[in-house]
C-alpha cells in the first residue's frame, strides 16, 4: 500500500467514525400527528443527528398501543406515555419518567353541545364510555371529587362509540381533546368538552420516558436523546407552520391540513404552561399526582429518585464526548507515525 493509500484509508476511516450515529427507537403512544411535532422536528432538523443520534420513530398500533411493553422489552429504548406510568412504576415496571411534555393532561370527556352536562357534577346518573384507572385516570379522579359514585354509573360497551355517541345512545366519551371533538364538528355536530384541566387537575401527560436498563447501560445516550427530543419540541413551539408542514408531508399523510392545524391550535395550551420550563417535572408534582391517584406514598417516597430522571451536567457529558474524539485521534495519529516511520525506513533501505 502506498503512502497516499495509506491516507486515504485513514480518511475514510476517520470520516466513519464521525459520521456513525448510534441507532435508537422512539415508540409513541399512538399513530402520527401533531400530538408528537417536537420529535419530528428533532430529526428534520438534524438536532438527534448533532447528538450522535439515529433515530426510527415508530407510530404505534391503534388496536394495542402498548408502548411501556415496546420499551420494557427493547423493542425500543424511548417511548410516549401517559401519566399512569407513575403507576406502573410503583407496580414494580422499571420506567423512568425523562420529560413531560403536556403540564396538563388533554384527556377529557365530550358531551353534546345540547346536553345538560357542563360540569362534574352534572354526571350524576349519566352514561359513560367504559374507563380503566391507568391511561386517563384523572378522567375518574375528576368525577370523584365532584362526589360521583363512579363504580355505580353506567357504562356504554358498545364498538361503535362515535357512531352511538352521535345517536344519543350514551352521555359522555372519553376523547383527546385535539381529535373527536373535530371530528364531530366537521360532521356538523356540537360538543362540549369537560377537562381535568379546567378544574384544577393539572396532571402531566404525554410523558417521555425509557427503561432502567437503557438509562443504566447508555446514560449518555439517554441525556443526549433527552437534549434533542426538547429542542425539537422548542423548535416546534416557536415556528408551527413548518412543524405542520413536515408532519403533513413526513409522517400524518392521511390528515388533512385542517385537522392537523386544529391538534396544533388545542393542544399548544397543554404544553405551553406559564413560568414552567417545556418538559420540565418536580417531585412535588408527581407526589400531588400519587396523591391524586391514591397510589401508596410510602412507595413513591422509595422509588423517586430512581423514577425522575435528572440530567447530568451537561459539561461532564460534553468532556466525555472530547475525550472519546481525543482517543480516536490519538489512535490514527500514532498509525500515521507507525507508518511514516516504516515508509522512510523502507526508502531507505531500498536506496
Amino acid at each position: 500500500m502506498s503512502y497516499h493509500h495509506f491516507v486515504l484509508a485513514i480518511a475514510l476511516w476517520w470520516s466513519s467514525a464521525l459520521s456513525a450515529l448510534e441507532e435508537v427507537t422512539l415508540q409513541l403512544k399512538w399513530t402520527h400527528q401533531f400530538q408528537f411535532a417536537g420529535y419530528y422536528m428533532a430529526l428534520n432538523k438534524g438536532f438527534y443527528r448533532q447528538q450522535g443520534l439515529n433515530v426510527k420513530i415508530v407510530p404505534a398500533d391503534p388496536d394495542n398501543p402498548d408502548e411501556q411493553f415496546k420499551v420494557l422489552s427493547g423493542q425500543a429504548q424511548f417511548g410516549v406515555t401517559h401519566s399512569g406510568i407513575l403507576q406502573q412504576r410503583l407496580q414494580g415496571k422499571p420506567l423512568v419518567a425523562l420529560a413531560a411534555i403536556f403540564q396538563s393532561s388533554p384527556y377529557c370527556w365530550m358531551v353534546r353541545a345540547d346536553s345538560d352536562i357542563y360540569v362534574p357534577k352534572d354526571f350524576v346518573g349519566k352514561k359513560i364510555s367504559h374507563l380503566g384507572r391507568i391511561e386517563g385516570a384523572e378522567l375518574v379522579v375528576m368525577l370523584e371529587r365532584a362526589g360521583i359514585d363512579v363504580p355505580h354509573l353506567p357504562l356504554y360497551a358498545g364498538l361503535e362509540p362515535i357512531k352511538d355517541f352521535f345517536a344519543g345512545r350514551f352521555d359522555a366519551l372519553q376523547v383527546y381533546i385535539s381529535n373527536e371533538p373535530f371530528k364531530l364538528a366537521q360532521q356538523g355536530i356540537a360538543t362540549r368538552q369537560i377537562c381535568p384541566k379546567h378544574f384544577g387537575l393539572n396532571v402531566y401527560a404525554d410523558i417521555l420516558f425509557t427503561s432502567e436498563d437503557v438509562l443504566n447501560y447508555r446514560p449518555q445516550t439517554v441525556a443526549r436523546f433527552r437534549r434533542a427530543s426538547l429542542q425539537g419540541w422548542r423548535y416546534a413551539m416557536s415556528n408551527p407552520d413548518e412543524a405542520l408542514a413536515v408532519t403533513k408531508a413526513e409522517y400524518a399523510t392521511t390528515k388533512s391540513i385542517s385537522a392537523l392545524a386544529n391538534e396544533a391550535d388545542k393542544l399548544m395550551p397543554f404544553i405551553k404552561a406559564p413560568g414552567i420550563a417545556l418538559g420540565a417535572m418536580s417531585q412535588a408534582r408527581w407526589l400531588w399526582i400519587a396523591q391524586l391517584y391514591r397510589l401508596d406514598l410510602a412507595d413513591f417516597h422509595e422509588q423517586k429518585h430512581k423514577f425522575i430522571y435528572a440530567e447530568p451536567d451537561q459539561e461532564e457529558d460534553s468532556w466525555s464526548w472530547m475525550l472519546t474524539l481525543a482517543a480516536i485521534v490519538g489512535v490514527i495519529c500514532v498509525l500515521m507515525y507507525i507508518h511514516l516511520i516504516f515508509f522512510r525506513h523502507r526508502r531507505f533501505t531500498l536506496k
